[in-house]
């Protein structure tokens, strides 16, 4: 006769407590991710769907006209490698002032990953507009991604001057 099979409740509780503990360690030990790309990927990973008009990719900074203080140019920050993909902040400066901040690369290569940033960069681009700094603060549930954009944007600006 099998064991189960022999009038032993407790037997069965106990396998069947275990089996269900071992089960519940086994599902919190999946991760929601799968591991970031290497670091040789081009800035072109991540990249947005739809780039602003008239601009370039591959440049790491540029200005369209004008001088360092006055006139109206475009610098765009360095790529930030982050846990799930590269970020990189164009910069629009107009007579000194950030007029405009636009994330050129940023995580989207999954549902997810396009969730989170769908209302974290424009919310970090408001930010940066009010704080005319990379003084700002991260989203909730995208702090990846807010590190990554403060420090393009912490460059963007060093690259402008400001």
């Amino acid at each position: 006769m099998h064991a189960l099979k022999k009038n032993r409740p407790l037997r069965r509780i106990t396998l069947a407590a275990a089996t269900t503990v071992t089960g519940v360690v086994l599902l919190l030990s999946l991760k929601p991710h799968t591991p970031p790309a290497p670091a040789s990927a081009s800035s072109s990973v991540g990249r947005s769907s739809s780039p602003s008009p008239g601009t370039s990719s591959g440049s790491s900074s540029g200005t369209s006209g004008g001088s360092k203080s006055t006139g109206t140019r475009t610098v765009t920050g360095d790529t930030v490698q982050t846990r799930w993909g590269p970020v990189q902040v164009r910069i629009t400066l107009k007579d000194g002032r950030i007029t405009d901040a636009t994330a050129v690369a940023y995580p989207s290569e999954n549902p997810r990953d396009q969730e989170i940033n769908s209302y974290a960069i424009p919310q970090l681009r408001r930010e940066a507009l009010a704080a005319q700094s990379a003084q700002i603060d991260s989203v909730s549930g995208a702090t990846y991604t807010s590190g990554g954009y403060k420090q393009s944007l912490q460059s963007a600006l060093d690259s402008a001057g400001l």
